[in-house]
């Protein structure tokens, strides 16, 4: 079986979803992101929503602003500090809730961060430099050589994932790479430095979003860097702008078709996602209405699931001393976590001195 093998990690996926029904107080998730701009429809759908559910099904949920990981493809991380505040009020807004989940900054934790020295003499160069994922986010990268930071950063992200222990984390399937060096890491570390013993940590399990890819407004892959996306802090008349001007093409009826019309089905998936309707069962209604109808309907979808999200997001930036409020009391709970991880690991390689 390949080490990649999706339908193993959809079979595992579903197993792991039925073990949070049962007890979601015996799991810990690790999720986050990059501080690189305001979050976009593509996040919501397809991580956001997610882990505001798993929240509020009970699982302990540690939510990373990988900070440090802004440097992975940039040469300097410009508003750093306004994209963060940012990136928690996007979470705050979304339903992530401070008491019940751990939000905190990637620089904030140097336990953490030292985990990556020991985890990446576990892995070899050659395992680094064939990781697919790796090799996509160097094929997309704006500079003209690639930092060593970018290089390791499945084994930074492993760090982040192991250092609370977590045994769930939420991916699409372009991260499996990421997360079986992850599980590498975790079973080398056991075996070298626990062998006979409980070991440290555990290997996590992927729990793979059944949100389908939504593309941005050109027709590729919605991202911030690509300007195709719609934010979540989009006002109405923004998002109503951006989508008049959504790429579709040149047939007039519509019909729900991903791998012949990904464009216009990409558009139906949206409203559908906004509505929880069928989006086959919306492209029978708009029929013979075209684009311009399509566009419509979009719009309407989109801005009335968004409005109550638009409308504590602009409560919440009122007072951006509780943001950064939230994110020391989180920072304090997630250092303490680190801080008695790193202690184990100290003791299990013996430099306790």
């Amino acid at each position: 079986m390949s080490k990649y093998d999706l339908s193993a990690a959809r079979r595992r996926s579903t197993e792991l979803e039925e073990r949070i029904a049962a007890d979601p107080g015996q799991l810990r998730v690790l999720t986050g992101d990059r501080p690189t701009g305001r979050l976009h429809l593509g996040h919501y759908f397809g991580t956001l929503r997610g882990r505001v559910r798993l929240q509020d099904l009970g699982v302990d949920t540690f939510v990373i602003v990988a900070d440090y990981q802004v440097l992975t493809d940039r040469d300097v991380a410009e508003h750093l500090g306004e994209h963060v505040e940012e990136l928690v009020l996007d979470y705050l807004a979304a339903g992530i809730d401070p008491e019940r989940s751990t939000v905190f900054a990637h620089s904030a934790l140097p336990a953490l961060n030292q985990l990556l020295l020991p985890f990446l003499s576990l892995v070899s160069v050659a395992e680094l430099r064939r990781n697919p994922t790796v090799k996509d986010e160097i094929a997309h990268s704006r500079q003209v050589s690639v930092s060593g930071l970018m290089f390791t950063y499945p084994v930074h992200q492993a760090a982040d994932i192991l250092f609370c222990k977590a045994g769930v984390v939420p991916v699409g399937q372009d991260q499996l790479p990421h997360l079986e060096v992850t599980r590498t890491i975790a079973r080398r570390f056991n075996e070298r430095y626990a062998a006979g013993r409980t070991p440290v940590f555990p290997e996590p399990e992927a729990l793979l979003s059944a949100a389908p890819l939504l593309l941005g407004t050109d027709g590729t892959k919605m991202s911030k860097s690509r300007g195709n996306a719609i934010t979540l802090s989009a006002t109405a008349d923004e998002t109503a702008r951006l989508l008049k001007g959504a790429k579709t093409d040149a047939v007039r009826r519509i019909t729900y078709d991903p791998d012949a019309r990904p464009e216009v089905s990409s558009l139906l998936l949206l409203a559908a996602l906004c509505q929880d309707r069928d989006p086959q069962e919306l492209a029978e209604e708009i029929g013979d209405g075209g684009a311009v109808q399509l566009k419509k309907v979009v719009t309407e979808a989109v801005n009335e699931h968004l409005a109550p999200l638009r409308a504590r997001r602009t409560e919440l930036a009122a007072d951006r001393g509780h943001v950064r409020d939230v994110l020391r009391r989180g920072n304090e709970r997630a250092n303490a976590v680190a801080e008695t991880t790193l202690a184990e690991v100290r003791a299990a390689m013996g430099t306790v001195y």
